[in-house]
């Protein structure tokens, strides 16, 4: 038990012990807007997963852009937040360091996913430099992406939900009030 002083460990210790290869992992990373970061299993406690980079000096978007068009890179939109990422295969402690882990393949009950083997090819073939997008291409996009060949995030849907909804209160209270001024000058 002395070693599950280390938050998280003894947790993240039967998560790493219960995954199979091709396994999705979400790490639990801001606890105020619930943000995951997702990584896919590719066995011996390695995990290809995305990492937003800064954005690049002109020199090495340049060099980025010609090694995109090569083909060597996974290309989606970009401009939102980071322009660029770059899947790495790292350690699963590395990856998780003292977040929550949770072994999620939730979406199996609504797609179907290839064979574990193939998904951990999927991902290691688009390790390197790829483009990042926080809307259209971040980790979540590239696991989903890994496992059953579509670019999801149920994260990013729920906050653009949530926008929606807020944004829809915030015309209809416009409107509102504007009905209630037109009435009061009638008086």
């Amino acid at each position: 038990m002395a070693q599950c002083v280390v938050k998280n460990y003894c947790h993240n210790s039967l998560v790493l012990e219960s995954l199979e290869e091709g396994d999705l992992i979400s790490i639990k990373e801001n606890i105020l807007f619930s943000h995951n970061h997702w990584a896919v299993y590719a066995d011996y406690g390695k995990f290809p997963h995305v990492t937003p980079i800064p954005k690049l000096e002109n020199a090495s978007k340049n060099q980025f852009h010609n090694k995109r068009r090569h083909g060597s890179t996974f290309i989606w939109k970009n401009d939102v937040s980071s322009e660029f990422a770059f899947v790495k295969l790292e350690n699963f402690w590395k990856v998780v360091g003292n977040s929550k882990a949770k072994k999620n393949n939730k979406k199996d009950n609504k797609r179907t996913p290839f064979r574990g083997e193939d998904i951990v090819e999927r991902a290691l073939s688009r390790i390197g430099p790829n483009t990042y997008n926080v809307l259209w291409n971040n980790c979540e996009h590239f696991a989903s992406w890994c496992r059953y060949d579509k670019k999801r995030s149920a994260q990013v849907d729920k906050a653009l939900t949530v926008a929606s909804i807020v944004g829809g209160i915030v015309v209809v209270g416009g409107l509102l009030h504007e009905i209630f001024k037109i009435f009061q000058d009638d008086d």
